[in-house]
């Protein structure tokens, strides 16, 4: 018997072939023909390709590090099942019409939840999306904007309240399991005040609702020209502008910036923020990341927390003096 401690020691590879019993475990219990599956994604969750005998391809997420409780699995599923607009995969349901399906992983010691969900065909832009994509991506995000306002959860259902700092996970960097030094620590903890005064400032203009959280190009698939959305895992009640501002980071150059908020004002007009309150979204994205290096189990994630850390308490320091 292993622990979670030992799972976090493991190299990528062996917590991928760690999950094969977990995986084969949950496939049992959906309708499909002979099943095989191929990890193909194990960053904060871990993602499989399963080609059916039937011909069918699906994806199977496994909830690895995510704490996302059943409600907020079934406010994702319900958000995605609500979509219109925007190229979705839909999840699939299990033998018993359930969306939600466990599988225990002896490494952890824990029953994991996973989601089976339709394949999309095509290619993330990742690392180098083009001005074409980023446009799409902008319009999709306005239309997702546009198509979940007023959007009323079912009562099995809850999501985040994204006004809150850490968008639901536990502070890694502030209390007193944090492994920074108390001066790096009243740093962060000064960059989180400024935060939420900046987040209280554009409520006063902006309209909660649901929100993505994570669009960035390595979670869209551009296919023939078309642009689809997936990984809901983060989705949350928040401001339009806090998913402007996620999407924002990922990117490298003004005229890739330019391209995106093209593409949502294509759509609908942008929300309100001055420059200033954007520069702190985008740090508040920068801490949230690294606070996920603190909490995640992935090796090869963990090992870029000292060059990113140093590189976020630099950007703290000179926002909080401009």
């Amino acid at each position: 018997m292993t622990n979670a401690a030992d799972f976090a020691g493991m190299t990528a590879d062996e917590q991928v072939e760690s999950l094969r019993a977990c995986v084969a475990e949950v496939l049992e219990q959906y309708a499909l023909v002979a099943p095989v599956a191929e990890s193909i994604n194990h960053e904060y969750n871990s993602t499989f390709k399963v080609s059916a005998g039937s011909g069918e391809t699906f994806a199977l997420r496994i909830n690895v590090n995510s704490q996302r409780s059943i409600e907020n699995l079934n406010a994702e599923i319900f958000l995605v099942q609500s979509i219109r607009s925007v190229a979705t995969p839909k999840p699939v349901a299990n033998r018993l019409g359930k969306f939600v399906t466990l599988g225990w992983h002896e490494a952890t010691g824990r029953n994991l939840n996973a989601v089976l969900y339709t394949w999309l065909e095509g290619e993330e832009p990742g690392d180098e999306p083009n001005v074409e994509q980023l446009f799409a991506l902008g319009a999709a995000m306005a239309k997702l904007h546009a198509e979940t306002l007023g959007l009323e959860l079912p009562l099995s259902a809850e999501l985040s309240d994204y006004t809150e700092f850490f968008w639901g996970s536990e502070d890694l960097l502030t209390g007193d399991t944090s492994e920074l030094s108390s001066e790096e620590k009243a740093l962060v903890a000064a960059a989180i005040v400024r935060v939420d005064e900046v987040v209280a400032e554009l409520q006063e203009t902006g309209v909660r609702r649901p929100i993505h959280a994570d669009l960035h190009p390595w979670n869209v698939m551009w296919h023939e020209g078309e642009l689809s959305v997936f990984d809901f895992d983060d989705a949350g009640i928040g401001l339009p502008v806090q998913d402007l501002a996620t999407s924002l980071y990922y990117l490298d150059t003004p005229e890739q910036d330019q391209a995106l908020l093209a593409g949502y004002k294509s759509v609908s007009a942008l929300p309100e923020y001055t420059e200033q309150q954007m520069k702190l979204l985008l740090l508040q994205r920068r801490i949230l990341l690294l606070n996920y290096l603190y909490e995640t189990s992935n090796p090869e994630h963990r090992e870029m927390i000292p060059a990113y850390q140093e590189e976020t308490l630099r950007r703290i320091r000179n926002n909080l003096t401009a």
